[in-house]
């Protein structure tokens, strides 16, 4: 199941406990009461999947006759309650309906299938098949989305901070790609390790949604979330790779606490130790190499971030420094002393990352 230490799936939200925290203390019940509703009930999923983790996963059901290489995609409505998967609302290769949730649900389960099958060769997000589950409409005014191990699901916002979350694809690939860490590196999520998870998935997040618009790493934004934050908000999308501490400054939601640097590195016991906050760091690093080397950044920096994921060698409690070097080795190894290797380094010694 994974290449490091066993199967253990964490409960992973798009947005940080810290964002939801700072808006349940707001005055305005509008927003303080659909964040206090949303801590509760990441706190109960959280809970349940600890409790999954000790006493095993149930076992996805697979098809006999499953064509591989082809997606497998089933999309629920949770009618804004919060039994899982709930009601189905859209199976493999049927129409589009009325409902564009679902049908953004969909089409973000397929862009991240197609990405990893055409560009990586990995058959969805176990590398064998696994069907690609994902749950709308779940709860009522849920600021948030998740993976829980199992599957995805996405919450409408409530209208006041945040919007409906299957509008940002990165979103959705983001919370499916920890599915791959999930099946591979399985990174701890805590600390520098939680922080990798955190920035792969906000790597592989980018580069799907980078790869479903055509981009190359010129004329992307480098931005996970945009078109989540609502009208009210002073922002842009809940983190920037390209500029990280800059993607909100609001009276409400506060300033992106995100570092760019080691200089700036929050230490914290917070948010699993500061997973969602120093993954700025990484996330950083991967957009200098990206831009660096131009072109379509899955080509060539996201192999190597592919490679160092996969390729074994990736402890579950890696920090900052293993990471960086093992990506320096991915680059020698696929590419050579070219231009490749050159980037990569260049870009873990401008985020202050050394590599050994």
């Amino acid at each position: 199941m994974t290449t490091n230490g066993g199967f253990q799936p964490v409960f992973c939200t798009i947005v940080p406990p810290h964002v939801l925290d700072r808006l349940s203390q707001a005055d305005d019940p509008l927003v303080h009461g659909p964040a206090r509703r949303t801590l509760r009930r990441d706190a109960y999923e959280r809970t349940q999947r600890r409790l999954t983790t000790v006493v095993g996963a149930p076992a996805v059901a697979t098809l006999a006759d499953a064509e591989p290489g082809k997606p497998r995609r089933t999309v629920y409505d949770a009618g804004h309650g919060t039994d899982l998967p709930g009601e189905k609302a859209r199976g493999e290769g049927e129409e589009p309906g009325q409902d564009a949730t679902v049908n953004r649900a969909y089409a973000g389960l397929g862009a991240t299938f197609d990405l990893f099958l055409k560009e990586f060769g990995r058959d969805s997000i176990d590398g064998s098949g696994l069907p690609l589950d994902a749950t709308v409409h779940y709860d009522r005014d849920y600021n948030n989305a998740f993976w829980n191990g199992e599957q995805m699901v996405f919450g409408d916002g409530d209208g006041e901070i945040f919007l409906d979350f299957t509008i940002a694809v990165d979103v959705i690939g983001h919370e499916l790609a920890h599915g791959v860490t999930q099946y591979t590196a399985n990174l701890d999520y805590f600390g520098q390790s939680g922080a990798l998870n955190e920035s792969v998935s906000d790597v592989f997040g980018a580069l799907i949604k980078q790869y479903t618009l055509g981009q190359t790493a010129e004329e992307a934004d480098w931005l996970i979330g945009a078109g989540l934050l609502a009208p009210r908000v002073t922002g842009t999308a809940l983190r920037s790779m390209k500029e990280p501490g800059t993607a909100y400054d609001d009276d409400v939601l506060g300033k992106d606490p995100q570092p760019a640097t080691m200089d700036d590195y929050v230490r914290t016991g917070r948010d699993n130790g500061g997973v969602h906050i120093n993954s700025g760091i990484p996330n950083h690093a991967f957009y200098l190499a990206a831009t660096t080397l131009g072109g379509h950044a899955w080509e060539r920096a996201g192999q190597i971030w592919y490679d160092v994921l996969t390729g074994g060698e990736l402890d579950q409690n890696a920090q900052f420094t293993d990471f960086a070097t093992l990506t320096v080795k991915a680059a020698r190894a696929r590419y050579g002393e070219g231009a490749e290797l050159v980037a990569v380094t260049k870009a873990w010694e401008r985020v202050g990352v050394r590599t050994l």
